[in-house]
């Protein structure tokens, strides 16, 4: 496993991190999630992500028990607080301080640690003034209960807005969680140039295009049994890739990933590492031979000739317009 730092801060975290979004607590039983976990940890992956949201709730409690009994220093434990979660009340949701606070304290319990390692925004909340937000986070890291904080799915403005508030309030604010890979590229014209002035850095989810880019998606074909595109949580965020102009064009990337001796999700993996903005890429799994497979593409240097025959095949199908990045709803 190779290791980064997490944009301008001192915690380094592992070039794959590993997810529970849709699996823990959802997709698979306990017993297999732990499998996951146990082969994520033998891989060399200490960067664990999940949200309080995912399974509402029941998803960190699958991953604390998972990590339980591990040494607390070497991990780095990464949630999220915005979306609904319990019984869905007026104050169970979003960026406002009573949320925040405890949420995080419900993690906490969730996760079975006296501290976050780092404790992200799920979505901006443009109801809630991010002074108010901002603060809440401030305080938790004071309190040492959160060590970093980060976001996911801020756009450029938004970042650089609370990076702003972070400097005044002196609390470290390192990264940014978005969708990030070969097909959806919507960060690299604003996002990625406002974290790299703003000491950011990128923990990228959905590197393979929630499995596009494995190839198991062919064109003209019904979706897999079983696959993310006939989840009732997952599907929405496939849909948009189930193209056949955008299955054929993933189809010809195989000879490509053959040629640098790696699988198609090994290569999709690796692809977003080279962007030198990006700390890590999240990945999940639903048995711990996808982690051992995906975690080969850590250190994977590829070469320029080869990053322009995989724009060349994708021409006319990425995504790129900065609009798109995701919003709260």
């Amino acid at each position: 496993m190779e290791f980064r730092r997490l944009g301008r801060s001192g915690l380094s975290v592992s070039e794959i991190a590993y997810g529970n979004w849709l699996t823990h607590g959802s997709q698979i039983e306990e017993e297999q999630a732990q499998a996951c976990i146990r082969a994520a940890l033998d891989a060399g992956i200490t960067t664990f992500d999940t949200a309080d949201v995912y399974a509402n709730t029941v998803a960190e409690s699958v991953l604390g028990r998972g990590l339980a009994g591990q040494r607390r220093e070497s991990l780095e434990i990464c949630t999220k607080v915005f979306w609904p979660t319990g019984p869905g009340g007026p104050n169970d949701r979003g960026l406002g301080r009573k949320h925040v606070i405890e949420s995080c304290h419900a993690s906490l319990k969730r996760l079975q640690t006296d501290h976050i390692d780092l404790y992200q925004a799920h979505r901006f909340d443009p109801t809630v003034p991010l002074e108010e937000t901002m603060s809440a986070f401030a305080d938790l890291v004071r309190q040492g209960k959160v060590l970093y904080v980060g976001v996911s799915e801020w756009n450029a403005e938004e970042i650089t807005r609370g990076a702003a508030l972070a400097r005044e309030l002196r609390i470290p604010f390192v990264s940014n969680q978005p969708q990030y890979n070969m097909l959806w590229r919507v960060i690299e014209a604003q996002v990625v140039p406002a974290s790299e002035r703003e000491g950011l850095s990128q923990i990228v989810w959905s590197p393979i295009a929630q499995g596009v880019l494995t190839g198991k998606y062919k064109p003209g074909q019904p979706p897999p049994a079983g696959s993310r595109a006939t989840d009732e949580n997952g599907s929405r965020f496939v849909q948009r890739f189930l193209r056949d102009e955008v299955l054929e064009r993933v189809a010809r990337l195989e000879p490509l990933a053959a040629q640098a001796g790696l699988t198609l999700a090994q290569l999709a993996v690796a692809w977003v590492l080279q962007n030198p903005n990006v700390s890590s890429a999240i990945v999940g799994a639903s048995r711990p031979e996808q982690v051992h497979e995906n975690v080969k593409a850590a250190g994977v240097k590829l070469d320029a000739d080869l990053l322009t025959e995989i724009d060349s095949v994708l021409l006319g199908v990425v995504e790129d317009d900065p609009r798109l990045t995701a919003r709260a709803s």
